[in-house]
C-alpha cells in the first residue's frame, strides 16, 4: 500500500527525480534569493520558474511520502494482522462492493454530469453552476463553491481510505487461496502484482478503478458462477478487458460521428464517392475498429473520406517529442536581421509567448482544478481544446496521477483560418439555438435542450464541460498604427509627447549634473546656447513640430523655450524635491542640453523614416525603428550624444516609447495631459508600473512571464500582400475565461495518424487538400492545425512535457491543506507545545492566586 501511494505520486520519467538530485548536489554554484541560479541573460532567468516550480514541488512531495507512508506502512500492516477483516466475512466484502459503486456512481457520474455545460444532454445549463458561468467577462479569479470542497473531501475519503481498504480486504481474503492455487513463490509473485495493480489503479484513476471493480464482481458472481478462482486474479484481466471496450466505443462514435450524412463536409469529390461506399462496408469498418481496439493502433479516415483504416499500433502511454519552441529575439538573431528592413519576424512568433504564458499559468493551477473536478473526469490520452477569443489551444493529457499531472500544450494561430474560425465560432455559440422538434416548432421547456438542440449535440466527437473556465493570462489589445496617425495633427501630438518624454526622462536621471559639466559635450553645443540659434533641417516641418519656426525656416532656440520652458522648470522643481539634486529651473545650459537633445531624437526619426515625414508608411517604419532602438546618427550636429552612450539608451530610446504609450491615452481624454502635473504624474507611474519596449527585446519575454501586470508594444508585420502593418499592442494582466472542450481522444489519435500517412506515405502535398477542411463535428481542422510539424500543422507553440503539482493550487490547499513538510510538521509540533505551555502557567498561576 505504501509503495503504490509513493508511485502514484510521482511522474514516470526519471529526469524530474535526477533534477532533484542535482540542485542539491551542485551547492557551488552562485543562487539568487528565489534559488534560482544567478545568470545574466533575461530569457534564461524567464525559464528558471518552471523548474524552480518543478524542483519545490517534487522536495516537498517527497518529504510529505516518507511521512505519509511511514504512517500507511504502520497503520495498514496492523488492520491486516489484526481479525477485523477475516472475522466479518462475508458480509464486509458486500458492504465494501456496495460503497465503491455508490461512491463511485455519484462522484465519478452524477456529478461530473451536473457540472457539465449540458447535463446528460438534455438540460441547457449546468444543474451545479459556478459564479463565473453567468459572467460576460471574467475579471478574477474563479470561486470555491461549496460543492467543490464536498467533491474533494469525499474524493479523498475513497482514494486514501475505502479503495485501499477494499484492496487490503481482497489480498487478506483471497491470498490463501492463491497460494494455494499457484504455490508459495509464484503465489506470491502474482499477490504483489494483483494489489499493486488494484492499488495503482486506485489511487491515479478512481473514476475508472470503480467501475474496473464492480465489473469484476457482477463477472464473478454472476456471469461466470462456475468460476472458483479468487477475485484477485480475475481484476487484471476485466481491467484489460474494459480499457479495450472503453476504446472501442470511442472510436466507434469517432466513426459514425464522423460519415453521419445530415452533417458530413465534403472535402473533394472523392468524398462524395466515399460516403456512399462507405454504407455497405459498415460490418468491415466495425472489424477495423475492433482489430483496431485490440492491437492499440488509430482508426483513421483514409485521406479524409468517409472510408476508415487500421493504422499501425501506438504504445498506450508515450513520452511525446520534448519539444522547445524556438523564439526569434534580440538574443539569439543577426544584428543584420535586427536593422535590415525585411520579413524576420512574423507574428506568431511574437504570439507565442503568450501561449508559453498560458503554460506556466495551467502548470500552476491545472492539477488542483481536476481534484476540484473542474474538467470532469480525466484519464491519462484525454484531449481538451482551451477557447477564447484570441487563445486557441490544445491540451494533451500525457500522464495523470494522485495530485499529479504530465500534460503538453499546442497553442494555434491568432488569427486563423477560415476552417479554424468556423470552428471556434461552433464551439463558442450557444447550443440551445433551435425551438423544434424534427420540422416542427413547438418551443421547449425553460432550462432543457429542444429535441433538434439535443439530437445535433449528440452527434459532436467534442463537448464543451466548463464554460469561463478561469485562468492568469493577459487581456491583449490590438490598434491599428495607421489610424492613430493617419493625420498630421496626430503625429504633431505625438512628437509633442516625444520631446516632452525626453526631457522628462533627461531631467530625472541620476546623471544630469554630470552631463551639464561635460566640458565635451558644452564645447560641441557652444552654437545652441545661442538665442537666436535656429537648426535647419528638411526633417523638420511647420506640420508637425509644435516649436517650428515658419520665418527661420527650422527649430529654432527661443521659439522652442517659449513652447516647452514650462515644462522644464516643473521637470526640474519635481526633481529638486527629491534626493538628486538641486533645481536647476531657469539654467540655460539646461535649457541647452534639453534642446540638443529633443532636436537629435526628431533628427533620428527623420532619418529612419528616410526624410518622407508626409508618407505615413515611412513614418510608422521610422517610430518603429526608434522604438526597437535603431538609432541612426548621420548628422555631425548630433555627434556629442557619443560621448556618453546613455544618453540614447536611457533618456531618447524610453523617452520615444513612453510617448506612444501617452499618445494612446490622448484618445481617451484629449485634454488630459494639457496640464503639467497629471503629465508628469503619468509619465512616473508608467515608469514604475508598465513595461514599453519592442517585443523583440528578451526583456519583454522575462515581464510577460514574470506577470507584469502591464506591457506596450509597438509591433510590425509583413502581410501576405507584403505591406507593412504597424499596431500598438497593450497587455493587461488579468483573469481570463476560457471554454474548456472535450475531444473524443481517438478522435484526435486518428485524425493526427490520418494526416502522417496521407503527407508521407501517399505523397499529397495539396495545401488545400479535404481532410483538413472544416469540420465542426469533429473539429478536424483545430485537430489537425495542432499535429506535429511538419506533418500536417502549424501551431505555433508547442510547450515542453510539464508537470502539474496540485499541491501548487491555492484554493485545493484551503481545503485539504498544503504539503506535509517536515517544517510544517515541526511547526505544528511547536505551536502545539507552546499552546501546553501556555495552558500550563495559566493553570499554575490560578492555581497559585
Amino acid at each position: 500500500v505504501a509503495s503504490s501511494y509513493h508511485l502514484s505520486r510521482q511522474t514516470s520519467s526519471p529526469w524530474t527525480f535526477w533534477s532533484l538530485i542535482k540542485s542539491k548536489l551542485l551547492l557551488d554554484e552562485p543562487r539568487r534569493d528565489n534559488g534560482s541560479t544567478e545568470t545574466g541573460d533575461p530569457a534564461e532567468e524567464a525559464d528558471q520558474v518552471s523548474s524552480e516550480y518543478m524542483l519545490n514541488a517534487v522536495s516537498d512531495r517527497l518529504q510529505s511520502d516518507v511521512i505519509c507512508c511511514s504512517i500507511l506502512c504502520v497503520v495498514m500492516f496492523a488492520v491486516h494482522c489484526s481479525t477485523a477483516l477475516s472475522t466479518s466475512q462475508p458480509y464486509l466484502s458486500t458492504v465494501l462492493y456496495i460503497m465503491v459503486a455508490c461512491t463511485g456512481v455519484i462522484l465519478h457520474y452524477i456529478f461530473p454530469q451536473l457540472r457539465k455545460n449540458l447535463p446528460w444532454v438534455f438540460f441547457s445549463r449546468p444543474i451545479l453552476r459556478s459564479r463565473e458561468y453567468s459572467m460576460f467577462e471574467v475579471t478574477e479569479a474563479a470561486h470555491l463553491m461549496w460543492y467543490e470542497k464536498f467533491y474533494v473531501f469525499v474524493c479523498s475519503v475513497e482514494r486514501n481510505v475505502l479503495f485501499p481498504i477494499v484492496v487490503l480486504n481482497e489480498l487478506t481474503r483471497d491470498s490463501p487461496a492463491v497460494v494455494a492455487l499457484y504455490g508459495h513463490v509464484l503465489g506470491s509473485i502474482l499477490i504483489v502484482i494483483c494489489g499493486v495493480k488494484m492499488l495503482r489503479g486506485s489511487y491515479t484513476m478512481p473514476a475508472s478503478q470503480f467501475k474496473i471493480f464492480v465489473f469484476t464482481v457482477l463477472f464473478i458472481k454472476y456471469d461466470a458462477r462456475q468460476y472458483t478462482g479468487p477475485l484477485l486474479i480475475a481484476y487484471p484481466i476485466v481491467a484489460v478487458i474494459y480499457v479495450k471496450v472503453e476504446e472501442l466505443i470511442l472510436k466507434l462514435q469517432f466513426w459514425l460521428v464522423y460519415v453521419c450524412p445530415w452533417q458530413i463536409t465534403w472535402g473533394s469529390a472523392f468524398h462524395a464517392v466515399a460516403q456512399v461506399c462507405s454504407v455497405p462496408h459498415s460490418a468491415l469498418l466495425t472489424l477495423h475498429a475492433l482489430v483496431a481496439s485490440i492491437t492499440q493502433a488509430p482508426f483513421t479516415p483514409f485521406i479524409g473520406s468517409a472510408l476508415f483504416l487500421t493504422s499501425y499500433p501506438r504504445p498506450v502511454k508515450f513520452w511525446e517529442k520534448n519539444y522547445n519552441t524556438k523564439r526569434i529575439d534580440h538574443s539569439n538573431s543577426r544584428l543584420s536581421s535586427q536593422l535590415e528592413r525585411g520579413p524576420h519576424s512574423d507574428h506568431n512568433n511574437l504570439n507565442s509567448v503568450f501561449y508559453e504564458h498560458l503554460t506556466h499559468s495551467l502548470q500552476k493551477s491545472l492539477a488542483g482544478d481536476l481534484e476540484l473536478g473542474r474538467w470532469g473526469n480525466v484519464v491519462a490520452g484525454d484531449c481538451f481544446i482551451l477557447a477564447s477569443d484570441y487563445l486557441n489551444a490544445l491540451v494533451h493529457i500525457v500522464e495523470y496521477g494522485n495530485g499529479i499531472l504530465t500534460f503538453q500544450l499546442r497553442g494555434l494561430e491568432f488569427s486563423g483560418t477560415y476552417c479554424q474560425q468556423r470552428e471556434v465560432e461552433a464551439i463558442n455559440e450557444g447550443a440551445d439555438t433551435s425551438e423544434s422538434c424534427c420540422c416542427c416548432h413547438v418551443g421547449k421547456i425553460n432550462g432543457v435542450l429542444s429535441f433538434n438542440s439535443a439530437f445535433n449535440q449528440r452527434w459532436m466527437a467534442w463537448q464543451v464541460i466548463v464554460s469561463n473556465y478561469v485562468l492568469d493570462g493577459y487581456n491583449i489589445s490590438d490598434n491599428n498604427a495607421t489610424t492613430m496617425l493617419g493625420v498630421f495633427d496626430l503625429r504633431k501630438i505625438l512628437i509633442s509627447y516625444i520631446v516632452k518624454s525626453v526631457i522628462f526622462f533627461l531631467v530625472a536621471h541620476d546623471s544630469l549634473d554630470s552631463w551639464i559639466t561635460n566640458d565635451s559635450i558644452r564645447e560641441q553645443l557652444t552654437s545652441c546656447e545661442q538665442p537666436d540659434y535656429v537648426d535647419v533641417d528638411s526633417m523638420f516641418a511647420v506640420a508637425i513640430d509644435d516649436d517650428y519656426d515658419v520665418w527661420l525656416f527650422g527649430i529654432s532656440r527661443s521659439k522652442f523655450t517659449q513652447v516647452y520652458s514650462t515644462w522644464i522648470d516643473y521637470c526640474c522643481a519635481q526633481r529638486a524635491g527629491t534626493k538628486n539634486g538641486a533645481n536647476y529651473s531657469g539654467d540655460s545650459k539646461l535649457t541647452t542640453l534639453c534642446f540638443a537633445i529633443s532636436v537629435l531624437a526628431r533628427r533620428a526619426l527623420g532619418t529612419a523614416s528616410h526624410n518622407l515625414s508626409s508618407n505615413l508608411d515611412s513614418f510608422l517604419y521610422g517610430l518603429y525603428s526608434l522604438f526597437k532602438g535603431d538609432f541612426r546618427i548621420t548628422s555631425n550636429k548630433d555627434e556629442w550624444v557619443f560621448t556618453d552612450m546613455n544618453l540614447l539608451r536611457e533618456v531618447v530610446a524610453p523617452g520615444v516609447r513612453m510617448a506612444l504609450k501617452l499618445h494612446q491615452d490622448h484618445f481617451a481624454c484629449p485634454d488630459e495631459y494639457d496640464q503639467h502635473e497629471p503629465l508628469y504624474t503619468a509619465i512616473s507611474e508608467y515608469q514604475t508600473t508598465m513595461v514599453i519596449t519592442h517585443e523583440g527585446d528578451p526583456m519583454w519575454r522575462k515581464a510577460v512571464l514574470s506577470n507584469t501586470s502591464s506591457l506596450l508594444a509597438l509591433r510590425r508585420v509583413i502581410s501576405d500582400m507584403f505591406v507593412d502593418q504597424y499596431s500598438v499592442i497593450t497587455l493587461n494582466h488579468r483573469a481570463l475565461g476560457f471554454n474548456v472542450v472535450k475531444v473524443n481522444r481517438e478522435c484526435v489519435r486518428g485524425l493526427w495518424a490520418g494526416q502522417q500517412n496521407e503527407l508521407i506515405f501517399l505523397r499529397n502535398r495539396n495545401p488545400e487538400r479535404g481532410s483538413i477542411q472544416n469540420a465542426k463535428q469533429v473539429l478536424r481542422n483545430m485537430i489537425n492545425s495542432s499535429c506535429d510539424q511538419p506533418i500536417a500543422g502549424y501551431p505555433i507553440y508547442v510547450s515542453p512535457l510539464t508537470t502539474s503539482y496540485a499541491t501548487t493550487n491555492q484554493q485545493l490547499n484551503k481545503v485539504i491543506g498544503g504539503p506535509i513538510t517536515f517544517e510544517a510538521v515541526k511547526t505544528c509540533f511547536t505551536s502545539i507545545i507552546a499552546c501546553l505551555r501556555q495552558s500550563c502557567s495559566g493553570s499554575c498561576n490560578s492555581g497559585g492566586s
